[in-house]
């Protein structure tokens, strides 16, 4: 008689158990395709007198992202036993409609870099990300960098 009684009780109490169920929609706007690791594989710089190309032999390039942040860093691969050590780095937040990417730069090593905004035009296919657009802060920096990673393994 006393499973009678139970097992009524036990269909009640797991009917009342309700499963969080996540939609395709908050799915799609929490997970971005940048999220991950990405190894710079080219770059240009494009003022008006001179086109720079990098990466040189010897300096890597790694950007990261999440969601709604990004960092980068930029170092020399003989961990600074060189004539002239490289290091430098920055992050921020990022947003990404389409094909419209900006970067607003929140830390920087060079400071006068921070608190500005970046837009770009973003293609992505497969493993490859390249990002096209002007970086200008009046008085440091005005030029067009192209800009080619490769999603690391």
């Amino acid at each position: 008689m006393r499973y009678l009684l139970i097992f009524p009780a036990a269909l009640l109490a797991l009917a009342s158990c309700k499963q969080k169920t996540e939609t395709a929609a908050e799915t799609a706007s929490t997970k971005s395709p940048l999220n991950g690791s990405w190894r710079l594989v080219s770059s240009k710089s494009i003022t008006k007198d001179t086109v720079d190309t990098s990466p040189k032999s010897g300096i890597e390039t790694v950007k990261l992202y999440n969601d709604t942040h990004f960092t980068f860093f930029t170092h020399d691969t003989k961990k600074g036993k060189i004539d002239t050590p490289v290091f430098s780095a920055g992050a921020g937040t990022y947003t990404l409609s389409g094909d419209k990417y900006t970067e607003h730069l929140q830390y920087c090593n060079a400071r006068e870099w921070e608190d500005h905004d970046f837009d770009f035009t973003m293609n992505l296919k497969n493993d490859t990300m390249t990002q096209r657009g002007v970086e200008k802060v009046p008085g440091v920096v005005d030029h067009i960098i192209i800009e080619t990673y490769v999603k690391m393994k």
